[in-house]
């Protein structure tokens, strides 16, 4: 049975509100570094040359807040008022360059399906000889996911029809998950109103970065390497929480642990196992539970250190209970009932 306490602690926090002031300091933050990357560096790098090339650094290593605070509007917690939530995560998205109603949709739907077969990018399936499969496995960490997300929005430029005979060629499968899936994904690809919006946020990104390339002139392969850092940060923590990771573990996702000077950077990301359990609840909350209820909670590993495992090769999923249709479906159905992410889903179709 629950300690008491613990159990006290947990419906607490599940109470907890937007902490406004933490994410109005961060936003502030990668603010600043939006300018710096789009207007102050060229003009430092023009004036001072080599000197200056070490904010590349700071600029990368904030790829994680940036993505976090987009993360936050996508689960409408980075701001209480529905619609500056919104406004702010599409406006942080395209400095980002990323189709936020793409990049809402598919976190979304990882939620609803983790570790389903389509959500499944360390796993060799059998369907490519192991070394070409090895091969776009480790252009995937390297800033795949990144670059395929940067050129997603050119598929909106095509048919709608066409749209959704790549997107049912890509998802196949009879059982009533990948039925599922399909459908999702097709209701995404045909909708009109979401092809329009990821039209113009690829176009106001393309607009913003390539005034960028123009002001810094002759500097411009360090916006290039910049970029090149941040998609490839961003691709290796993507697929971090889920590599090797087993069908039937909790939640289909790990902890790690992080030394606290990086919490607020990564937006207690490391926690991932816990954002699986509580979607719904900003990112300040998630240390609360974790003290609350230290053995469900537990860190499996070091995060910068299970980072570079990635790189070891292939990792697996075990079929257990979890993969039967019947069990997938009620832990579909659990995990909705707790993050509202039928109606979340629903929205962006």
């Amino acid at each position: 049975m629950d300690d008491p306490r613990k159990a006290t602690g947990r419906r607490a926090v599940r109470r907890v509100p937007i902490d406004l002031r933490a994410n109005v300091a961060l936003l502030g933050l990668i603010a600043t570094a939006i300018v710096m990357q789009f207007v102050a560096w060229p003009f430092l790098l023009r004036q001072w040359g080599v000197a200056t090339l070490w904010i590349a650094v700071p600029l990368a290593l904030l790829t994680p807040t940036h993505w976090g605070l987009i993360h936050e509007s996508i689960h409408g917690q980075l701001w209480p008022q529905r619609r500056l939530n919104e406004w702010a995560g599409r406006a942080l998205a395209i400095a980002f360059a990323l189709p936020y109603d793409a990049v809402r949709f598919g976190h979304l739907m990882h939620h609803r399906f983790t570790r389903e077969p389509y959500d499944q990018p360390d796993v060799h399936h059998g369907g490519t000889p192991r070394a070409l499969a090895r091969i776009g496995y480790y252009a995937h960490l390297l800033g795949g996911l990144y670059l395929g997300e940067l050129v997603l929005p050119l598929v909106t430029f095509l048919p709608t029809s066409w749209v959704c005979k790549l997107v049912a060629r890509k998802l196949p499968g009879d059982d009533p998950v990948s039925r599922d899936v399909r459908r999702l994904f097709l209701g995404f690809a045909g909708n009109q109103d979401r092809r329009s919006r990821m039209r113009r946020d690829w176009m106001a990104s393309i607009v913003l970065h390539a005034c960028a390339f123009y002001y810094y002139g002759a500097w411009w392969p360090a916006l290039v390497i910049t970029m090149l850092l941040r998609g490839m940060w961003l691709s290796v923590a993507d697929n971090l929480p889920h590599y090797d990771v087993m069908l039937d573990e909790p939640d289909r996702a790990r902890n790690f642990r992080v030394p606290a000077v990086w919490r607020p950077v990564l937006m207690n990301h490391h926690l991932h196992r816990l954002h699986h359990q509580h979607p719904t609840l900003p990112w300040t909350a998630l240390p609360a539970i974790a003290a609350a209820d230290d053995g469900a909670s537990a860190a499996d590993a070091a995060y910068f250190r299970s980072a570079l495992r990635q790189f070891r090769g292939f990792g697996t999923c075990v079929a257990g209970d979890a993969t039967q249709p019947a069990a997938r479906a009620a832990r579909t159905a659990g995990s909705l009932l707790e993050s509202g992410g039928a109606g979340q889903v629903g929205d962006c179709l």
